[in-house]
């Protein structure tokens, strides 16, 4: 098992784009998370297998209706603990 750090720029809060992620990544039964940053980011990390990971970087690339996407950042996460699940998690500088 693969896990991918995902790091989207653009118009990317307040449009559903965290929703759409967990969406996404569950669908192709990936587990792992997504959140806000304070830089009007949003980052994830995604675990399973490298054609689903593929899978929702497309799919991220785009975004859903209302995101402006204009990058994304992705590299391989070394050592992580796969999580049981996919969730969405509290903006970064709350602390979680």
């Amino acid at each position: 098992m693969a896990c991918l750090t995902l790091i989207v720029s653009g118009t990317v809060q307040g449009v559903g784009f965290r929703a759409f992620v967990k969406r996404e990544a569950q669908g192709l039964g990936l587990t792992g998370w997504v959140r806000n940053r304070p830089d009007g980011s949003v980052e994830a990390l995604a675990c399973g297998s490298d054609a689903c990971l593929q899978t929702l970087a497309a799919a991220v690339a785009i975004g859903p209706r209302g995101a402006h996407v204009v990058k994304v950042d992705s590299r391989l996460a070394k050592e992580v603990l796969a999580p049981a699940d996919f969730s969405v998690r509290r903006d970064a500088q709350s602390g979680s």
